[in-house]
């Protein structure tokens, strides 16, 4: 994996979707070029995204959406051949710094998965797990207890916590996996596709929590459910073949997008 770890603020060439970018921004990409190899998968992103807000990153299959989320908190680092040139900032540091610790990253930038991923432990040991393995065992219980509060979990399953996660339905595992996530206390959650394989019901209920973990997290969602993306989101930001095509607030995009793309796209034309 290389990097160019940074720029000059002089000659930037940011486009119309950087012109309000500001230092308090919780995120920065400048400039941001990934490579796959020789496929060019993101082209020249800018973006800002604010603290305690929620954003959805839509468009097709293949444009660059779930890229740009793991550029995030470096996971196609384990990619070989893939490249980043550009920045991304995080509270103001290039995460692509060569002296950056990893792990803190990634302790910070918290990934909920597509398919809830519980490990074949107790629901209790699932979420005390990145606890244990970041040396947060001060007041264990305590912290188990409240993220599972957090994801709105810890009703369903006060009395069974040390039944197997296993057998916890798909939409309790998925928020078990969001307890996982919050527990070690990130900024930042990524959460790609996190309701797709569940049914309406619990779809709903992850939804609810979104909402409500935005209070305390920063959420960028990539979803292919354009009335999810409506109902959880505060901006919006719509990729195609590899550009960003339109990032704006999402009720702007939804009712008078800019580009024809997204207009097509949201409509339903294509994708």
């Amino acid at each position: 994996m290389s990097s160019q770890n940074s720029l000059p603020e002089q000659g930037l060439n940011l486009d119309k979707t950087a012109k309000n970018m500001t230092a308090e921004a919780k995120i920065i990409t400048r400039n941001l070029d990934f490579f796959y190899g020789d496929f060019q998968a993101l082209k020249n992103i800018n973006a800002q995204i604010d603290a305690h807000t929620v954003t959805a990153l839509i468009g097709p299959s293949g444009c660059g959406k779930s890229t740009y989320l793991r550029v995030l908190n470096r996971m196609n680092d384990l990619i070989e051949g893939a490249k980043v040139k550009g920045e991304v900032l995080i509270d103001g540091q290039n995460i692509y710094d060569k002296k950056l610790n990893i792990n803190e990253l990634r302790k910070n930038v918290g990934m909920v998965f597509q398919k809830p991923t519980p490990f074949p432990k107790s629901i209790f040991e699932n979420v005390a797990y990145g606890l244990r393995v970041n040396g947060m065992t001060e007041n264990l219980t305590e912290r188990v207890e409240k993220s599972l509060k957090q994801a709105a979990l810890w009703n369903e399953v006060k009395d069974n916590l040390k039944k197997s996660a296993l057998g916890l339905s798909g939409g309790q595992q998925q928020r078990l996996c969001i307890a996982r996530t919050i527990a070690i206390q990130p900024d930042i959650i990524l959460m790609d596709e996190p309701t797709s394989a569940l049914d309406p019901i619990s779809a709903s209920q992850i939804e609810d929590l979104i909402m409500e973990l935005k209070e305390r997290f920063t959420i960028i969602i990539v979803t292919h459910n354009m009335q999810q993306a409506r109902r959880v989101s505060d901006k919006t930001a719509f990729f195609y073949l590899g550009d960003l095509e339109e990032y704006d607030e999402t009720s702007r995009i939804f009712k008078s997008p800019a580009s024809e793309k997204t207009q097509n796209y949201i409509r339903g034309k294509f994708g």
